[in-house]
């Protein structure tokens, strides 16, 4: 999609800061910024990363045009220096970021950027809307298709989407995540996701019977016949004409039908005398498929009462996450640098779940050597090294008596670089690539950290450099072991 239109989807203060770093000899101060997230949807034991290649073409048509200058002049906040700045903006700092279907936990770096503050303040905006909006719609997608236990899901949540572009890429993360289509067209057409659909209740109600409503539709899609049995009554009405249709229409033509659906009622019930009477009509090949505001939960119910479903299609709680509707990522400084030297920063709160890790950092993901299983995730000073042919000791930073020592481990940096002084330097992989990625990543998760209900926490650890940095800065800031006065 064309991004040469976004430069000014940020938030105002990203320019009122830019303008001000100017005007204060900040604006060559390089700047590290950190992009993680707090707590999981759904309180899952996982996310899934999402969204990076969305921002790798905003990055790259990043520029402001006259109209925005002008528009910005208008505004009469800004200096006439920042204002000619802004003619040959481009982003000339360095990206590094987790691939897309990575999984990933709270608190570590999904995306870290460093470059002149201006440029890195300036763009904060629309790398959290992006990595919000799709990491959580791939989070949601990925527990649905486990909840479906190997039968196909399709993403139908166009028409109930926030607006016509969070339906368009929210399909694909969706398709990153384990669906298998949409019922987007558009999706399809920009990033190659297979597009879906048959027909809606209108059609059934466009002609004078049902019967003659699914006979037209045989007759026009004698390779795809796929009916909507629920306009009427499913099992007194659907079901009998769509067999009826079948037997008359497909058989003479040596086809067989691909399946009808099911979008209404006591589906569970439906789908096993659908069943029934489909095999009895001698079409045991003839696939059931469910949809009607499913999600995980009503997915899982459905198999676990025994219902005879093929495959789902889900919509809005899907494509809105509706149960869960925000991945809460932030956008927070970690470092600067003076006189070539890095200075860590930190954001203390009195929320502890608020105050940041600081330093330019890496993030290492850990797996046993044997069952190549991830057993933790540790978060590094950049300059670290972690040595994986001893042990290693890992501890809780929120509970640092909880200790751990491994060993026979393999590591794996998570952070690639993406932009190299302003210059893109990763190859973006193919969108099949992105998804059997992302399979791959979800596999290696023990099945307690993949739980609905009380994953087990996947730790993510601080390095003994790194914990203690921050406790000398929190301790610099006055706040070591601070209590309020009664």
């Amino acid at each position: 999609m064309d991004k040469s239109n976004y430069t000014m989807m940020c938030d105002f203060y990203e320019l009122t800061m830019a303008n001000g770093y100017m005007r204060a000899g900040r604006g060559d101060t390089i700047a590290y910024f950190d992009v993680f997230f707090r707590t999981i949807p759904d309180q899952g034991g996982f996310a899934i990363a999402c969204g990076l290649e969305e921002i790798v073409r905003y990055i790259e048509n990043l520029k402001f045009t006259d109209a925005d200058i002008e528009y910005l002049r208008s505004k009469g906040a800004f200096s006439a220096e920042f204002l000619e700045y802004l003619k040959n903006f481009r982003f000339t700092g360095d990206i590094y970021a987790v691939p897309e279907g990575t999984v990933v936990f709270p608190n570590e770096p999904v995306l870290i950027v460093r470059a002149p503050a201006p440029e890195a303040q300036f763009i904060e905006t629309f790398v959290l809307t992006t990595i919000n909006h799709q990491s959580l719609i791939a989070t949601k997608a990925q527990r649905i298709v486990r909840a479906a236990e190997g039968r196909p899901v399709l993403e139908f949540g166009a028409r109930r989407a926030h607006g016509a572009e969070s339906a368009t890429l929210g399909a694909r993360a969706a398709y990153i995540a384990g669906c298998v289509g949409t019922s987007c067209t558009l999706t399809d057409k920009l990033f190659g996701v297979p597009a879906a659909g048959t027909m809606a209740h209108a059609w059934v109600q466009m002609f004078d019977s049902e019967y003659e409503a699914f006979k037209a539709y045989c007759e026009t899609y004698p390779d795809n016949a796929l009916l909507l049995v629920d306009t009427y009554d499913t099992l007194k009405s659907g079901i009998p004409n769509a067999i009826r249709a079948f037997s008359e229409i497909l058989k003479p033509l040596g086809k067989r039908p691909k399946g009808v659906r099911l979008d209404s009622g006591d589906i569970a019930y439906q789908s096993k005398k659908a069943r029934e009477m489909l095999d009895k009509a001698g079409y045991e090949d003839c696939l059931i498929f469910a949809s009607s505001s499913l999600d995980e939960y009503l997915i899982r119910d459905l198999l676990y009462q025994g219902a005879k479903i093929d495959a789902f299609g889900v919509g809005e709680r899907l494509i809105t996450s509706k149960s869960s509707p925000v991945f809460d990522g932030v956008y927070k400084l970690c470092a600067v640098e003076k006189d070539g030297k890095i200075i860590p920063k930190i954001k203390i709160s009195e929320n502890v779940e608020k105050i940041t890790n600081p330093h330019f950092k890496k993030v290492y993901r850990l797996y046993d050597r044997e069952n190549h299983k991830a057993i933790a995730d540790l978060i590094t000073i950049h300059d670290e090294y972690v040595d994986e042919t001893g042990e290693y000791e890992l501890f809780d930073p929120d509970a640092i008596w909880k200790r751990k020592t491994i060993a026979n481990f393999i590591k794996r940096e998570l952070l690639v670089p993406i932009f190299k002084n302003g210059k893109l330097v990763y190859e973006l992989p193919k969108l099949e690539d992105i998804r059997n990625y992302c399979r791959q990543e979800v596999n290696t998760l023990w099945d307690e950290v993949t739980r609905f209900e009380n994953p087990h926490r996947y730790y993510v650890d601080l390095s003994q450099k790194l914990w203690d940095l921050k406790q000398e800065l929190l301790k610099k800031n006055k706040v070591y072991n601070h209590k309020k006065k009664p």
